[in-house]
């Protein structure tokens, strides 16, 4: 192929700009919670997230992705012209990276995966024709706006509700956490565990059944509630810090399952959202490699690494803009607030993945703070912002697949 070397070189650019994005946005919007209820501060949260993302994204990122993101098209389509799909995943990237920037600089929390899909969408209505895209699955996408919020928002909407009647509304919160917070620390441990079995380690040829996944992640949450046991009862108490705060000891005893949450979503999210970013890359390293086009290609370790230091980067010199929209910007959270909204957020990617639901989780997680700010009052939303947020939604999948095109037409007329 006569420019496969520029074609690789590229790939590599525009995969690590995506990657930056996905790191800026996605990235931050999974630690704005731990933030923003005080439980981390926006360095440790970064350092947190520095070190499992990039674990997440270089050890269980997958040796083997899709060609196509989410099937949205047929690989098949673009057996005889490699070089259309490599401008095809080229304008993508650009096109993701570039509505990445926008959305994080206006501090939005929007879906890297819908912005990546729908740039591919683009390409392919342009490149392919319109019938070459599977509208299904767009149209499973724009399902998703409603079930990801509103099923996050429910469990989150329970597991505080039931926070506030157990513990925060009792005569003795912190006698009553002692008794709660163990049981709270098994559901934790159950449902991390269960979330990084079938999200955070699909992809590592780890070859178990659905049974032995719920078994595993039992006693991953037998295993925690024991700690929970012994923690509790050794948890420091300050009694001049509750005349302040009535609930400051209360809240000192969620901010450590905070903690453990906040580090077993980054390295799910870091397996599974890399994709987004060097999935585009390893197929068109692989078209230009070998001027055929493959229905999946493998992901050499290198374009891993790429990936991961790109999310990295991304977090650290841009994350605080979405952070703060979702940890103090949607409504105030506190620990036990910022646990409830987590924990829903992560049951909820544990129930998709087992139903086949689709799901974002980044829809998941914004869904799951409002459940808790509603279980407080609608008046504890800000609901300017959340409206702002749903707009950007609904935009992400036009803006990524109208970049796309006019980068598509400008790389094949620069190469053609």
């Amino acid at each position: 192929m006569e420019y496969s070397t520029v074609y690789v070189l590229l790939a590599c650019l525009f995969g690590l700009f995506m990657a930056w994005g996905v790191g800026a946005n996605d990235v931050a919007n999974a630690m704005g919670t731990s933030v923003g209820s005080g439980a981390l501060s926006v360095r440790q949260a970064i350092i947190i997230a520095a070190l499992f993302e990039f674990a997440g994204s270089f050890l269980a990122g997958g040796e083997v992705t899709a060609t196509i993101r989410n099937g949205m098209i047929d690989s098949a389509l673009l057996a005889e012209a490699p070089e259309l799909l490599i401008f095809g995943m080229l304008a993508s990237l650009l096109a993701a990276g570039i509505w990445l920037l926008i959305a994080t600089y206006f501090g939005w929390p929007v879906s890297t995966t819908h912005s990546i899909v729908g740039a591919i969408v683009g390409f392919a209505a342009v490149g392919l024709g319109v019938d070459s895209v599977q509208w299904a699955k767009v149209g499973s996408i724009v399902a998703s706006w409603v079930v990801s919020p509103l099923l996050a928002g429910l469990v989150a909407y329970a597991l505080f509700s039931s926070v506030q009647r157990l513990i925060l509304d009792t005569r003795d919160p912190l006698a009553s956490a002692r008794r709660w917070v163990p049981i709270y620390m098994f559901l934790v441990g159950f449902v991390i565990a269960l979330m990084t079995l079938m999200k955070g380690l699909s992809h590592v040829g780890l070859h178990t059944s659905t049974l032995q996944n719920y078994l595993l992640a039992i006693l991953c949450g037998i295993a925690v509630w024991a700690f929970g046991v012994y923690y509790v009862r050794r948890v420091p108490t300050d009694p001049a810090a509750d005349r302040e705060f009535h609930f400051a000891n209360v809240e000192r005893v969620f901010g450590v399952l905070m903690m453990a949450t906040a580090c077993s979503m980054a390295f799910a999210h870091g397996s599974n959202d890399v994709a987004n970013a060097v999935g585009p890359v390893a197929a068109v390293v692989s078209a230009a490699q070998t001027a055929q086009v493959a229905a999946k290609s493998v992901t050499p370790a290198w374009i891993l690494l790429l990936g991961g230091v790109g999310i990295v980067l991304g977090l650290v010199m841009y994350g605080h803009k979405v952070m703060a929209t979702v940890g103090t910007g949607i409504t105030e959270l506190t620990p036990s607030r910022g646990f409830a909204a987590t924990l829903g957020a992560s049951g909820t990617v544990v129930l998709a993945s087992g139903t086949g639901l689709p799901i974002s989780t980044t829809h998941t997680l914004v869904g799951a703070v409002l459940g808790v700010g509603i279980a407080r009052g609608i008046a504890a939303l800000n609901l300017h912002v959340v409206r702002t947020i749903f707009l950007s939604w609904v935009v992400t999948l036009p803006a990524g697949a109208i970049l796309a095109i006019i980068f598509f037409y400008i790389l094949r007329a620069t190469f053609t």
